[in-house]
């Protein structure tokens, strides 16, 4: 595998959320906006990164007996280092994310890549590793975020819980405006379904978008086991041919 499939394999092919549903905790928890969904995806990037580089660096030291234990206290430590600056300098987003900051320690996704590959790998390869697999869940983290915001409130916020770049909350898209073009005095953000905020909402939600992928997936294979069966059928006619032709050959020499 070179290292630009070991980056990209987390975005689709392998997506923690949408292929090995792993996360699904902070995906229910942390997804009812686009803010706080990227919040989490940005901590987790850090953390899955530099433990994958940590665990790599001393995997050939730490005892088989205690590997678990280990990877804990590495992760633990780079959990606690997040939860700081994000106090620092995301006081709201911390607030906001609450309680699964620290779950973050636990979090099956962090602990499966330390075991599966950057107890493994080199340091280079578990650096590019967790920094795929992070942005792939954060990929997946801003998807059920942005699905669930726009269903419940018919727009996208951002600068409420991640301060960055902003001096104020900013709109990034509504449909308040294309209704505006027609003078009315309907807003969509009166009428959302606000179930999309609560954790039924997010239950909804990534059942939905998994039936869509795995109904594009379904269809794709079908697709492409109807090319093997046409090109199947078409060495079938081929070989047939030949044998005739074959015969035809052998009959007229014997005559």
């Amino acid at each position: 595998m070179t290292k630009l499939q070991n980056l990209t394999k987390g975005f689709f092919k392998e997506n923690p959320i949408f292929v090995y549903l792993l996360g699904m905790c902070p995906s229910l928890a942390v997804t009812g906006s686009f803010e706080t969904a990227l919040g989490m995806g940005i901590l987790v990037v850090f953390v899955l990164t530099l433990s994958n580089v940590a665990i790599s660096i001393f995997r050939n030291l730490i005892p088989t007996e205690v590997r678990t234990p280990a990877y804990i206290v590495i992760i633990a430590t780079f959990v606690t280092i997040v939860q700081m600056l994000t106090n620092a300098f995301a006081l709201d987003l911390s607030i906001a994310l609450g309680v699964f900051i620290p779950l973050i320690v636990v979090n099956c996704l962090i602990l499966g890549r330390a075991e599966a590959f950057a107890s493994k790998n080199s340091i280079i390869d578990s650096a590019i590793d967790g920094f795929g697999m992070g942005l792939g869940f954060t990929l997946g983290l801003v998807v059920i975020g942005i699905f669930r915001e726009f269903l419940a409130t018919g727009g996208i916020m951002y600068g409420i819980y991640l301060p960055f770049f902003v001096d104020a909350p900013v709109t990034l898209f509504s449909l308040d405006w294309i209704i505006n073009l027609f003078a009315t005095d309907f807003a969509i953000t009166d009428y959302g379904l606000k179930i999309f905020t609560s954790p039924a909402g997010a239950f909804m939600s990534i059942g939905l978008i998994l039936s869509f992928i795995n109904f594009r997936r379904l269809r794709k294979e079908r697709k492409i086991n109807i090319e093997k069966q046409k090109m199947i059928e078409e060495k079938k006619r081929i070989a047939l041919e030949k044998k005739k032709a074959k015969e035809a050959l052998v009959k007229a020499g014997a005559e």
